[in-house]
C-alpha cells in the first residue's frame, strides 16, 4: 500500500479549489443584495469618459488595423515568452536546443518580415 501523504494534499487543493469556486459564483449575487448595489440610476447607466458628458455614438467602427496590431502584438509576445524557458535551460539542452531555438526564432523573424512586407504596419 502506498504512503497516503501525496493524496492529502491533491484532496486539500481539490477542496480549497471547490471552495473558492462556489464562494465566486455565490457571494456576489448575496453582497449586491445586502449592499443594495443593484439598483440602477440614470448616472450609474452612463458612460464613463473621464468626468467629460459624451458625446458621439458608443458604437465607433475602428479600422481593423487596431485589431490587427493587436493581433500581431500579442501573437509575437507570447512567441517571445517561449524564449524565457529556453534561457534557463540552455546549457542542458547542448547543440539540439541551440538549433530548435534558431529554427524557432528564424520562423518568427520570416513571420516578422512577411508581415512587414503585407504593410501590417502602416496607418494609413
Amino acid at each position: 500500500m502506498q504512503n497516503p501523504d501525496p493524496y492529502i494534499f491533491a484532496g486539500i487543493l481539490l477542496a480549497v479549489t471547490v471552495f473558492l469556486a462556489t464562494s465566486m459564483v455565490a457571494l456576489p449575487p448575496i453582497v449586491t443584495k445586502v449592499l443594495q448595489l443593484g439598483r440602477p440610476n440614470p448616472v450609474k447607466s452612463q458612460p464613463y469618459e473621464c468626468g467629460i458628458t459624451p458625446t458621439g455614438a458608443a458604437r465607433v467602427r475602428f479600422s481593423i488595423k487596431f485589431y490587427l496590431v493587436a493581433m500581431l502584438f500579442i501573437l509575437f509576445d507570447i512567441e517571445a515568452i517561449f524564449l524565457y524557458p529556453w534561457a534557463v535551460v540552455h546549457r542542458w539542452l547542448g547543440w539540439f536546443g541551440l538549433i530548435e531555438m534558431g529554427i524557432f526564432v528564424a520562423i518568427l523573424v520570416v513571420g516578422y518580415v512577411y508581415i512587414w512586407k503585407r504593410g501590417a504596419f502602416q496607418w494609413e
